[in-house]
């Protein structure tokens, strides 16, 4: 291109240099093709090595250039092969401000890409990054010039540290460089150009937990609650984003709504055009709704009507959350009604079809949660989700299968002729059975927990018994899983119901192990093993084992208050007494 033998000037003198560099930038660098031809013609080398003089004026001139046109992700790439990421994290240690400025603004350019992020850290650019961000940090809006330059270096310094932190290890360098108090400071500032990177920082290292402790104790909560209400949404959306992903943690969740978090992100569902920010709201809406005091001050702010409306033509991204976030709410009676006075319930089954992994995962939670109320369970068998929730025990991923399994029971617990409907599913009950199979202990709770609400019908327990339900239990009676422990005592003692099942499970050694839950200390776990005990003991040699096992000291050392527990554990002890043996129950 004729124009580019201005290259032939930008190796003369300094003076000739700066004119030459001063004329590229007359070109439309945004163009690809102006972009390229300075690749081409071998002039991003020249630029590069301008980096390595002394010449100031020089270094500036190219690293305008080279910010510009590092946008393009072949140019960035060849910055990096000819080592202009090594040049540029030296001249961090400039003493003049203005090139350490465009220096970091260029390496937020190039740093977008695994190996850029990696060659910043290695070359000790972290360390020098965190340092532009320790300076004054000022609160008012309008900036004495020092103060603005202040402000400029930190802004740029953490906009080279933004992209930069996609890295894991780039977050821990961060955090090590003393990183988490200096954001702390600027994000009470009140300039959105130096709030947005910083905000951005912080919402791509809340992945980490060392990060999220460091955000709550530092009190910066509350400065990303204040900036929910900022009128930048590029900023509400970072500020979203954070909360969504510290509110994983309780005191968090607290925090947000102490410092009147979740009304701001209420008021940010209207805004459904942004998706971006929509994503983030929703996430931080699920994560916050986690606890039930927010549900309540969601429920004052309308939030589940309003997720309900925004349920069809979602991206998937939106919709994990709001799916998410619905499941949540659900756990309130309240919502469970609302969701079905707004015709929430037929998409929600319809979600249930989708091959989103994360999104069935949320959705067959939130339609297990309305189950629980037998007027939307009629709306849901009707729509044939209990066939659609079966479907999934298919699914690959152990998270659906278990959130379908867990959403079967109250289906099940709640269906007009539940026996019936369960039978009406062709192979769904040998596919329940198999499942006891798997590896993964929380889909072998929630099956043990089906198999528990299926073997309330006679006929259906008989059928599980033919596919070998007794045998499969018993081989998971040695489980530390307390969790495992209480739904597999149950679906024992259900099983008992049918035949010589007891016997069976006798002869399976499945007697010993039950009465060792009794050490637990969970009281769930007692209470089931002792309705299971209660069953075995109705075969005088399962009560030759409980005995040999100790049942009668655990029995009289467990002493709970609940009456029916106690009950149980009293018919228990009846059944296991041996002629001869002196026993002393004590109150």
């Amino acid at each position: 291109v004729p124009e580019f033998s201005i290259l032939d000037y930008l190796i003369c003198n300094p003076t000739a240099t700066v004119i030459a560099l001063c004329a590229m930038r007359d070109f439309n660098l945004a163009q690809e093709t102006c972009q390229l031809a300075i690749r081409d013609i071998g002039c991003l080398e020249v630029l590069i090595n301008l980096l390595d003089t002394e010449e100031i004026k020089c270094q500036i001139g190219s690293l305008k250039i080279l910010k510009e046109i590092s946008q393009n992700t072949l140019i960035r790439h060849s910055i990096v092969d000819l080592g202009g990421l090594q040049i540029m994290v030296k001249i961090l240690d400039s003493p003049d401000t203005d090139l350490k400025c465009l220096a970091a603004e260029t390496i937020a350019n190039v740093a977008r890409f695994k190996r850029a992020r990696s060659t910043v850290r290695h070359y000790g650019g972290i360390k020098r990054l965190v340092g532009l961000l320790d300076c004054m940090s000022v609160r008012s809006t309008s900036l004495i010039p020092y103060q603005a330059k202040d402000t400029e270096k930190a802004r740029c310094g953490a906009l080279a540290l933004w992209s930069c932190s996609k890295s894991t290890k780039n977050k821990e360098a961060i955090r090590k460089a003393g990183g988490i108090p200096l954001l702390a400071k600027w994000l009470k500032s009140s300039h959105v150009d130096i709030l947005t990177p910083v905000v951005g920082i912080l919402q791509e290292c809340a992945s980490e937990p060392s990060y999220r402790l460091a955000i709550r104790t530092e009190g910066m909560i509350e400065n990303l609650v204040k900036n929910l209400s900022s009128e930048h949404e590029e900023l509400q959306m970072h500020c979203a984003s954070a909360i969504f992903k510290c509110a994983e943690d309780k005191e968090t969740r607290d925090l947000v709504r102490q410092h009147g978090g979740l009304q701001p992100l209420s008021v940010l569902l209207k805004n459904s055009e942004n998706k971006r920010l929509l994503a983030a709201v929703t996430g931080a809406i699920w994560k916050c709704a986690i606890s039930e005091e927010n549900v309540s001050k969601f429920h004052e702010y309308k939030v589940t009507e309003a997720l309900v409306g925004l349920l069809t033509d979602q991206p998937e991204e939106v919709l994990v959350n709001i799916v998410g976030a619905l499941g949540e709410c659900c756990q309130e009676l309240a919502n469970r009604s609302i969701i079905r006075k707004c015709g929430g319930i037929p998409p929600l089954v319809k979600l249930l079809t989708g091959t989103n992994q994360a999104l069935l995962v949320n959705v067959t939670k939130a339609v297990g949660a309305c189950a629980t109320e037998p007027e939307n369970m009629m709306i849901i068998d009707r729509l044939d989700g209990v066939r659609l929730l079966w479907s999934l025990l298919k699914n690959p991923n152990p998270d659906v299968q278990a959130n379908a399994a867990w959403a079967i029971c109250p289906c099940i617990e709640n269906a007009k002729d539940a026996g019936e409907m369960v039978r009406s599913f062709v192979g769904g009950l040998e596919l329940i059975v198999n499942l006891l199979k798997s590896k993964n202990k929380e889909v072998l709770a929630s099956i043990c927990a089906a198999i528990t609400n299926i073997a309330k019908d006679e006929e259906n327990l008989a059928v599980i018994t033919d596919h070998g339900v007794v045998p499969l239990l018993s081989k998971l009676v040695n489980t530390n899983n307390d969790k495992l422990r209480h739904h597999l005592a149950e679906a024992i003692s259900h099983c008992c119901m049918w035949g010589n099942n007891r016997v069976t499970f006798g002869e399976n050694k499945a007697v010993a192990p039950l009465v060792h839950y009794l050490k637990s200390n969970d009281p769930l776990v007692h209470r089931a093993t002792a309705q299971a005990l209660y069953q075995l003991s109705e075969d005088p040699s399962n009560c030759i084992t409980m005995h040999e096992n100790g049942v009668v000291k655990n029995f009289s050392m467990k002493m709970i208050s609940e009456r029916f527990y106690l009950a149980t554990k009293r018919g228990s002890l009846l059944n296991c007494i041996i002629p001869g043996q002196e026993i002393v129950v004590t109150d």
